[in-house]
């Protein structure tokens, strides 16, 4: 009996583990796209200090942005992210991060 009770426990032990380490590595977690978001706003930011960025550059690649979380928290909010939902995300940021690049590379320089 006390074999029985036991065994129970520890398979109960394992359960609760499996699922507690599934949950913890949660299917909706996109840090690659949460990273070069941050990348890429630490651009725009850096871009508008050196006045490489004009006002309306900057207003158009802040609003890419937003529409690039926008479609991250929509693609989260079922609680899985699938590979099509990430290959648009990535799909988006390297559209925005070229952008960026062009925007700041233009030979357009913000007024002091």
């Amino acid at each position: 009996m006390f074999k029985l009770r036991a065994l129970t426990a520890a398979v109960l032990a394992f359960a609760a583990a499996g699922a507690f380490a599934q949950a913890a590595s949660s299917p909706a977690a996109t840090p690659r796209v949460d990273q070069r978001q941050a990348n890429q706003e630490k651009r725009i930011d850096q871009g508008i200090a050196s006045g490489e960025l004009t006002k309306r550059e900057t207003r158009r690649l802040e609003k890419e942005q937003v529409a690039i979380n926008r479609a991250e928290d929509k693609a989260k909010a079922d609680g899985t992210v699938t590979k099509a939902e990430r290959r648009r995300l990535h799909k988006m940021q390297n559209h925005a991060s070229h952008d960026i690049r062009h925007q700041k590379h233009d030979a357009q320089t913000a007024k002091p």
